[in-house]
């Protein structure tokens, strides 16, 4: 089986104020245990490179990204009252986008044959002109522009199963046909979007699928939407490349959110999506961390999702889980 890669940078951890939970101790519960498991040293490492202004630009306007270097040189600031820029969050943010770009490339390259990155900031919240809900830049939207403007691919997928509907990315892409953006989500929630009734405009109508979820689904609903739903969407769009938002908030023991998804639920989620991207896009799927606030459920989470990449059998839940 083709190797997996992963994409990390200890810049990601300079991204930090104190008292949000989305923090850099996020980033060392997962590393910390993918290295103590003995799953990281079986991985391919990607080294990131840096976005440039004209990576951001493919998704961002020039105000936008103005404005988050502006008050990262100026010391940081709160953006709005969830969001924050600390003195080398714009680094990190270059670094966490860059590292989405050089492993699409290392993907559709083959020199892996998927990827997961371990990145933050997040992205899937950031629109084309506002920076918001943790994330500054939305790094998945600039990889899969990346991936349609310069590396002409035709179709490009992303899967979001983050808890909370990824707005920016659907923003992003709201009238583009040849992006396919699938999402599941808590709803009504956070931030307010990802209605069944959102669907696309003009030519990209149909390309949008929201599938929200209410409080309490586990598993099989879970794996309900996926199997009956985006499976035979994907079939019939026919990618080239599937990225994925894969926030893990939707966890039963996440503190922001009430869903009550487990760890195996998250393995057979990414089992059925490595499944399809061997199907229909030569294997070519790209992971990229968005949110997941419990430590352990997102460590023991992520792992379960990278072994279903590397075609492992689901190792095991977290010690205590129900």
């Amino acid at each position: 089986m083709p190797s997996v890669g992963y994409v990390y940078d200890p810049l990601y951890l300079e991204h930090a104020t104190s008292g949000h939970p989305e923090s850099p101790a996020r980033l060392q519960a997962v590393v910390s245990h993918l290295e103590e498991s003995g799953l990281l040293g079986r991985l391919t490492r990607i080294e990131p490179k840096d976005a440039t202004t004209a990576d951001l630009e493919l998704v961002h306007s020039k105000d936008m990204i103005a404005r988050v270097r502006r008050v990262a040189e100026e010391g940081g600031a709160w953006l709005d009252p969830d969001t924050y820029v600390a003195p080398r969050s714009y680094e990190a943010a270059l670094r966490a986008a860059g590292g989405l770009l050089t492993a699409t490339d290392a993907v559709l390259d083959g020199e892996v044959g998927s990827a997961f990155c371990l990145v933050r900031p997040p992205g899937h919240h950031a629109t084309p002109t506002q920076a918001m809900g943790f994330c500054l830049f939305n790094n998945i939207a600039i990889a899969a522009a990346h991936s349609l403007e310069r590396r002409s691919l035709e179709r490009v997928a992303i899967l979001d199963f983050d808890v909370h509907h990824g707005n920016g990315t659907q923003d992003a892409f709201y009238s583009e046909p040849r992006l396919l953006f699938v999402s599941t989500h808590q709803y009504p929630f956070y931030p307010g979007s990802g209605s069944w009734s959102e669907t696309g405009r003009d030519q990209g109508e149909g390309t949008t699928v929201n599938l929200p979820l209410p409080p309490g689904c586990r598993r099989e609903e879970y794996l309900r939407c996926y199997r009956e739903v985006a499976e035979p969407l994907l079939r019939r769009f026919r990618p080239q490349l599937l990225l994925v938002s894969a926030g893990f908030d939707a966890h039963f023991a996440d503190p922001l959110a009430q869903e009550l998804l487990d760890t195996r639920g998250y393995y057979e989620i990414a089992a059925l999506l490595k499944a399809l991207a061997d199907e229909l896009c030569q294997g070519r799927i790209v992971c990229t961390l968005e949110g997941g606030y419990d430590h352990t459920a997102l460590a023991w989470s992520v792992r379960a999702c990278i072994d279903a990449l590397m075609g492992n059998e689901f190792t095991q839940d977290p010690p205590g889980a129900a």
